[in-house]
């Protein structure tokens, strides 16, 4: 019977080699470094922005002024967990989401603006 296939023979690693088992944790080192620089650029400024927002909403009170998510600016006349009525020019009051809230203004800026 002929053989066509030769027999495979393992080579010996060459002198100054890494081993076998470090050469496997330099290939996965690219990854690693993609994921820590994802965390520090983009997962937790993110993180911290909207925990900065969920308090800022948690501090709102009757009286702010504040701009909400479309740019209208208003003064805050009731606020509750999920709506609040905001006062936009005067004797006109909107109901809006609370979280709609994007800033509060300093107080005073809506009389400097209209």
């Amino acid at each position: 019977m002929i053989h066509i296939i030769s027999n495979a023979w393992a080579a010996a690693p060459a002198a100054g080699a890494p081993p076998q088992g470090a050469a496997g944790l330099f290939q996965f080192l690219p990854f690693v470094l993609i994921v820590v620089l994802m965390y520090f650029l983009i997962m937790r400024p993110q993180s911290k922005r909207a925990r900065e927002q969920r308090a800022m909403l948690a501090a709102l009170v009757a009286g702010d002024e504040v701009v909400m998510a479309g740019g209208l600016l208003g003064r805050l006349t009731e606020v509750g967990p999920q709506y609040s009525k905001a006062e936009v020019a005067s004797g006109v009051v909107v109901q809006i989401q609370t979280s709609s809230v994007q800033l509060v203004l300093p107080k005073g800026t809506i009389g400097k603006v209209q």
